[in-house]
């Protein structure tokens, strides 16, 4: 008998690790993450009477409610920017968080079935639902421009600025940070399935905890740090101040907004290597 020599593409052996993250594997499996994203966006709303319209409704009807209820009841300030741009700019970049994050949560219990039946890699799952709430959000941003527009022609007091171009970045951060949130989540609820019944009432609380129905110059001085060590807080007002010309801006708040999310997300994908492992016998 000759030895026939067997010449291999890819070799699967398992990571030891903490950090063992093949960047070079997520992007062979581009095709397989885009797969997921059109799986996603086009399913989610596929058998509605509405649809994608219900992509731009759920910010309109958001602030409206918010306008109602903060600005004219409540009479919370805005820092005399108009009340619907106000809380706009806030839950369009809040939605885009909070979705990443509540959607990874559940995304190893959810594919449970796909990974029990062929390997590629598991953070190819919740990428994909990153990158399909990136486009929500690009829909919901877009409304957002044309509400900005409005206003700025009608001659509201508002002032875009240069911290526009740090925009992506802000959006970057804030696709890292649910995603940390998310994997870390979804890590911890393949043993404690409890997690999956908390995430929506937390990221709700969470909501609170920023500064979306109030600004951040309505906290007094002396606590603002505190407030800052929620990262979406600096994300938000800077996020506000950019387009609108008002908020707070304090590199401080997005230093410490910046290392609240790099810890997350290597926290996140510590705890998942730890699981990917043997997830598929405890989900």
């Amino acid at each position: 008998m000759t030895d026939e020599r067997q010449n291999w593409t890819m070799a699967i052996s398992s990571r030891r690790g903490w950090l063992d993250i093949d960047l070079k594997e997520l992007w062979r499996y581009r095709d397989l993450i885009l797969l997921f994203v059109r799986r996603d966006f086009v399913t989610v709303y596929k058998q509605t009477i509405l649809g994608p319209m219900w992509f731009l409704l759920q910010p309109l009807f958001s602030t409206l409610v918010f306008t109602v209820v903060f600005g004219r009841i409540a009479k919370i300030p805005t820092d005399g920017l108009p009340q619907p741009l106000f809380y706009m700019s806030a839950i369009v970049a809040w939605n885009y968080f909070a979705a990443c994050l509540t959607s990874t949560s559940n995304s190893l219990a959810a594919n449970a079935g796909i990974f029990g039946k062929v390997y590629f890699p598991r953070l190819t799952v919740p990428l994909s639902v990153v990158i399909t709430n990136l486009l929500t959000f690009i829909i919901q941003f877009g409304v957002f421009l044309c509400f900005l527009l409005f206003f700025y022609l009608r001659g509201a007091a508002i002032k875009p600025n240069a911290f526009i171009l740090f925009v992506p970045l802000l959006i970057l951060q804030m696709g890292v940070l649910g995603l940390g949130f998310g994997v870390l989540v979804s890590s911890l609820t393949t043993k404690y399935r409890d997690l999956t019944f908390g995430v929506a009432f937390g990221v709700q609380l969470w909501m609170y905890a920023t500064p979306i129905v109030y600004p951040m110059s309505q906290i007094p001085e002396r606590w603002q740090w505190l407030f800052a060590l929620n990262p979406m807080a600096a994300i938000i007002e800077v996020f506000r101040y950019a387009f609108l010309g008002a908020g707070s801006a304090k590199p401080l708040h997005l230093v410490m907004s910046l290392g609240v999310t790099v810890v997350v997300l290597v926290l996140s994908l510590i705890l998942f290597r730890r699981v990917e492992k043997t997830f598929m016998d405890t989900i």
